[in-house]
């Protein structure tokens, strides 16, 4: 599959040398950097992902979200205030369905955002796979998501519509203040336990 990165940052860079790892084709672009050649990586494209701040989706160049359309993206963006210890949007909307309104036509799923980048080497600590939260609206964009995710070694769970974004950017959050407020370290996640 032909996966575009968009940020290259801890996330971006992890996802984008996971996925390569498993046999994708992968590019990867700081979102600032040479609009012209990311709008071209993401147009050849069948996959891309926002690894960028939340408030940086609204600012991508135009040729970069026109060529978003149509495409499976995967938002893995939250949106933190500038300390990262809290949110800026919540309860009644999403960061995820926010980008979906601000890149109309794409196949937003949010997914990759309630793992910290430490994490996201293995999708796993130790032996145990993380829950990965997989949501949209579009029932084959989730299903192919969910297909990336366990490929990285996550359990990853159909968490159904993207409006279910609102429960899982604040799920991260959790994970942040425990990892840093509470000095636990970013080494940690959430699993699923079943009976």
């Amino acid at each position: 599959m032909k996966i575009s990165i968009i940020g290259a940052g801890n996330v971006g860079s992890v996802l984008a040398r996971r996925f390569a790892e498993n046999g994708h084709e992968v590019t990867s672009a700081d979102s600032a950097t040479d609009p012209a050649r990311l709008a071209a990586d993401v147009q050849a494209a069948e996959v891309a992902v926002l690894a960028v701040s939340f408030g940086v989706v609204a600012q991508l160049d135009p040729r970069v979200k026109a060529a978003l359309s149509d495409k499976i993206v995967i938002d893995a963006t939250n949106p933190l205030a500038s300390d990262f210890m809290s949110l800026t949007v919540g309860h009644s909307t999403s960061g995820g369905e926010q980008n979906a309104v601000t890149l109309p036509g794409a196949r937003m799923v949010k997914a990759f955002n309630t793992a910290m980048a430490t994490t996201m080497e293995t999708g796993r600590i130790g032996d145990v796979p993380l829950l990965l939260p997989v949501a949209g609206d579009d029932d084959l964009a989730r299903k192919t998501v969910l297909g990336l995710a366990a490929e990285l070694g996550f359990d990853a769970v159909d968490a159904g519509p993207l409006s279910n974004a609102r429960y899982t950017e604040p799920a991260v959050e959790l994970l942040i203040q425990l990892a840093f407020g509470q000095g636990l370290g970013p080494g940690i996640g959430y699993v699923l336990a079943r009976a």
